[in-house]
């Protein structure tokens, strides 16, 4: 491991990236480390940097498809404590990148702020969460991001204010490496109706999507007008197989990865799903997934 001499004790070789995702998919990381300090986080970065090693950073894996050959280069999970810290200030809520999404939006309907609860449901962590710019129909976690802290590819970290970022439909203008943390200017609202809302949201998306023991990943950006799981059952491909992978019954957009699947197998499903919704309606969908 001389690519990371010094770093023994937090850097492990071909770790299995199947266990760190919610489709359970995939080969190792060439490398992979769960830094516990900024310190850490800072020399890893610029050691990637000075070694031209590729460097990625995995949240809790729900947008991620790994492939069956594994990742080159280093793959950073922000786990440790020191990067899952929330704090509230007034109607500021700061979040780490590693602070569940989930856990967020609890506490701030919690401390009666207004604005993430329609986000309850959606896994992951802050920093994937503001990377894809992720929500719903009822609005995008950009709206309501304030600031958020990045660091740079040389190890430097910086502030970058809302109006610096460009943030469209499941993408950001966030281009550095690593989202340390992001805060969030929220409204004043009553904790009750904030609860009462937040449980609404709750019960409508879990009641559409994948059973929690599933390991299963949404795949495609709703294009305008429609969306992707409308498009998908339209085609007729609701339960089409390849090997392992099957789309789902109960939302179309999902996949689902049984027993014996593969990451090829998802691969060449969601090719087959593109051609025949593209076929069949003329729409061309896009991923929302990310392929590693």
């Amino acid at each position: 491991m001389v690519a990371f001499e010094g770093f023994e004790k937090i850097v492990r070789q071909n770790e299995p990236l199947d266990m760190h995702t919610w489709f359970q998919l995939g080969g190792p990381a060439e490398f992979f480390a769960e830094p516990e300090t900024l310190e850490q986080l800072v020399a890893l970065v610029r050691r990637c940097r000075e070694q031209d090693l590729p460097l990625r950073v995995l949240g809790q894996g729900s947008n991620v498809l790994v492939r069956d050959e594994g990742v080159p280069g280093l793959v950073i999970r922000l786990a440790a404590p020191a990067f899952a810290q929330i704090k509230v200030e007034g109607t500021t809520v700061a979040a780490g990148s590693g602070a569940l999404l989930g856990r967020v939006v609890t506490t701030s309907v919690y401390n009666g702020l207004a604005g993430l609860e329609g986000l309850v449901g959606i896994p992951g962590t802050i920093g994937g969460a503001v990377h894809g710019n992720a929500g719903t129909n009822v609005g995008d976690i950009g709206q309501w991001l304030a600031a958020v802290v990045v660091l740079t590819d040389d190890g430097e970290v910086i502030e970058r204010q809302r109006d610096e970022i460009f943030f469209g439909y499941r993408e950001s203008g966030i281009s550095e490496p690593v989202i340390l943390e992001a805060r969030f200017q929220l409204v004043e609202d009553d904790p009750h109706e904030l609860a009462r809302r937040m449980q609404k949201h709750w019960i409508v998306k879990k009641s559409s999507q994948p059973m929690g023991h599933q390991c299963a990943g949404c795949v495609f950006k709703n294009p305008r007008g429609a969306t992707a799981a409308e498009l998908i059952e339209s085609a007729g491909l609701k339960g089409t197989r390849i090997g392992g992978a099957v789309v789902s019954e109960r939302h179309p957009n999902f996949i689902v990865a049984e027993p014996e699947c593969t990451s090829q197998d998802v691969l060449r499903l969601i090719e087959l799903v593109r051609s025949q919704v593209r076929d069949r309606t003329g729409v061309q969908l896009e991923l929302e997934l990310e392929i590693w």
